[in-house]
């Protein structure tokens, strides 16, 4: 082989390599272009998660606040206290015969009035109740000629002053499940 051929092999296995070098370098170019785009969108879509979480977190907190505003609107219903029985009548006199309740003071007036109405919602719980039987805590309920079966438990009192009732703490609870079962 002659030095001419030799020299012209040499310089086009030169070009060679050096087109595939220039091939791989936009290969690679063309990658990161591709991984600059992969990770824009997934920081897109990591920004509208964290808006949606914020915004469902602020969602719970308005339900929680209305679901509380309601339940306050509930309580100051059925409590009664010295100053609204003293709006609502002009004597003591004339309160206890609206109530038909004997009572030497306000405060008495309202404390026994307060305890009716916590013992109503007991005997109206009795009368829907067809037939309790206890065990355990747990017991059977029948209503409407169906059996349900009930959770029987003891209130301790800081509970008691937020729950005055039953009805309370069963839309508390229900309360609950809706939110868990939404952030589910």
């Amino acid at each position: 082989m002659s030095k001419k051929s030799a020299s012209n092999t040499g310089n086009q296995s030169k070009a060679n390599l050096g087109e595939q070098i220039r091939n791989i370098a936009d290969r690679l170019k063309q990658e990161n272009e591709v991984q600059i785009k992969a990770t824009s969108r997934i920081l897109g879509a990591a920004a509208q998660i964290s808006e949606n979480h914020d915004r469902l977190i602020n969602e719970v907190v308005d339900m929680v606040e209305e679901d509380l505003n309601k339940q306050i609107q509930t309580y100051q219903k059925d409590i009664h206290t010295v100053d609204i029985l003293k709006q609502q009548f002009k004597t003591l006199r004339e309160a206890k015969d609206y109530f038909k309740l004997k009572a030497t003071s306000w405060e008495s007036l309202a404390k026994k009035l307060n305890d009716s109405s916590s013992q109503k919602l007991v005997s109206e719980t009795k009368t829907q109740s067809d037939h309790f039987s206890k065990s355990n805590g747990m017991g059977k309920f029948e209503y409407d000629g169906k059996i349900y079966e009930g959770l029987t438990v003891h209130l301790e009192e800081d509970v008691a002053e937020i729950f005055p009732n039953a009805q309370a703490v069963n839309e508390a609870l229900r309360f609950l499940i809706r939110v868990t079962k939404k952030s589910c």
